[in-house]
């Protein structure tokens, strides 16, 4: 008597569909561990001190010296708005305009908004 040629491939689909159901479980517990993990890191690791980096958030529109590309100059930036307004035009943006709000974070951006005030 000649075997069922079928059984074979049938047994592989069953063994590979078991096989994608184990790892898929195991994939979403790993999922889970991963995104809680995430959170606790990107909140204390998100916020530069460093003025000098934070202005790397600007260049693409401000230009890599601040020269004004796209967006305006911001290299005497300080001898036209304070430090308050400069830091109300970060966090808020200027509707109408190209200028986002909200580019960097509120702590980022008093950091950034008192470096840019001394440039006059």
């Amino acid at each position: 008597m000649k075997k069922n040629p079928i059984i074979p491939f049938a047994l592989i689909a069953v063994l590979g569909i078991l096989a994608m159901i184990i790892f898929s479980v195991i994939g979403l517990n790993e999922q889970d561990k991963i995104a809680s993990d995430g959170e606790e890191s990107s909140e204390e690791s998100t916020i530069r001190e460093d003025p000098e980096a934070i202005v790397q958030s600007c260049i693409g529109c401000h230009g890599g010296d601040l020269e004004g590309a796209t967006g305006p100059s911001l290299q005497n930036i300080g001898s036209k708005y304070n430090q308050e307004e400069i830091y109300e035009i970060i966090v808020n943006g200027i509707e109408g305009t190209g200028m986002p709000s909200g580019v960097v974070p509120n702590e980022e951006a008093e950091i950034l908004s008192k470096w840019l005030a001394e440039k006059k």
